[in-house]
């Protein structure tokens, strides 16, 4: 006799934040398909497990939410979320809801690539935890990832290349949100994952990467706020920036043009290059307030000029095409795995890296 399916409390919720839904709208839609009147108050019963869902009423929490049923019966993950979304500058804007449907966002990103990398048997990755000393600096972090994956000192071309070279998963993600670049998370036992917003300008995203590198690597167990975000801001300058490399750049001369000529080199914003002369010496305080004036003046604190080449995300597509083409695995078969249904597969994991790019990065290799 076939074991009867139930689905979990803890996964309906889940499911639904990651959707950004709303319990009144999930009653909406499965009202839509039962044709009959389900209640707010029943989906709130059930993800208190005050009631127990199966049969037809499972169905129609798997169509609302968009998960196949065995998901929804399967255990939430507990791994928690990573310090970066813990302690992000945004939080308070972003507000409760959309920090949840992030938070689960991660979950599922990690649950939906873990198996296809373990089918592929690709798992390793070249990420260390350094947690920071008390005799030791952020920057310091910075130039020794950078030595350990053979970086040199000048500009990084591609962000996200390196850190998949370095073995993380990078995935673009509408977040749903303006409020917020990027967030990671390094569960316990698996591999890095990065989540990047499609929405995100790529001189933005790309210093997001960096600084979200900086908690993942520094900040495994969350701290002082305020602490914890400027040690990943520092980490991300020394990072993306190098000061000495960058240092006599910036001592020729700041200002709005030079800031722009340097832009598409460091693949940083010109708010961010202008920090980093700071940073430097080879601004003074004085001297920075008056160019951060300028810039808001243009209009640049919003939208700055100079046209930039995306950057991509390509490792998970590289290995759903190895599991298709070599292994003969089918979309059907492979969207039961991660837990999705086919046409949503298909939509996230099987589009070139071109539909996903982050848009405005750095040119390559420009030097």
């Amino acid at each position: 006799m076939a074991e009867l399916l139930v689905a979990d409390p803890g996964m309906l919720i889940q499911a639904r934040e990651s959707r950004g839904l709303r319990q009144n709208e999930v009653a909406q839609a499965m009202s839509k398909h039962l044709g009959m009147t389900v209640s707010q108050a029943y989906v709130s019963k059930a993800e208190a497990g005050r009631v127990s869902v199966s049969g037809e009423r499972l169905e129609a929490f798997s169509t609302a939410l968009g998960y196949p049923v065995a998901v929804l019966c399967d255990a939430p993950d507990e791994e928690g979320v990573g310090v970066g979304l813990i302690h992000h500058r945004k939080r308070a804007s972003l507000g409760a809801p959309a920090l949840r449907r992030i938070h689960n966002q991660l979950k599922f990103g990690r649950r939906q690539t873990a198996p296809l990398l373990a089918a592929a048997g690709d798992q390793q990755h070249r990420f260390r935890r350094h947690e920071l000393a008390e005799d030791e600096s952020p920057e310091e972090i910075a130039q020794l990832v950078r030595r350990e994956w053979s970086l040199g000192d000048g500009p990084i071309p591609d962000v996200v290349a390196v850190l998949e070279g370095a073995g993380a998963v990078v995935l673009i993600r509408d977040l749903g949100t303006r409020e917020l670049d990027a967030v990671s998370a390094w569960p316990s036992e698996g591999i890095p994952l990065f989540l990047v917003n499609v929405a995100a300008s790529t001189d933005r995203a790309r210093f997001s990467l960096a600084h979200e590198l900086g908690h993942v690597i520094m900040h495994h167990v969350p701290g002082g706020t305020t602490a914890q975000e400027k040690q990943a801001d520092m980490f991300a300058s020394e990072f993306l920036m190098p000061a000495r490399s960058i240092r006599e750049q910036l001592r020729q001369g700041v200002d709005v043009n030079r800031l722009m000529q340097l832009k598409p080199r460091w693949g940083t914003s010109m708010a961010a290059l202008a920090r980093r002369a700071l940073d430097v010496n080879a601004l003074s305080d004085w001297q920075y307030r008056n160019l951060a004036v300028e810039l808001s003046m243009l209009g640049y604190k919003t939208r700055e000029p100079v046209s930039l080449e995306p950057e991509s995300a390509s490792m998970i597509f590289d290995v759903v095409q190895v599991l298709v083409r070599d292994r003969g695995a089918t979309v059907e078969e492979l969207a039961a795995t991660v837990g999705l249904f086919p046409d949503e597969f298909q939509q996230l994991y099987l589009a070139p890296p071109s539909h996903g790019r982050l848009r405005g990065a750095a040119r390559r290799g420009e030097r």
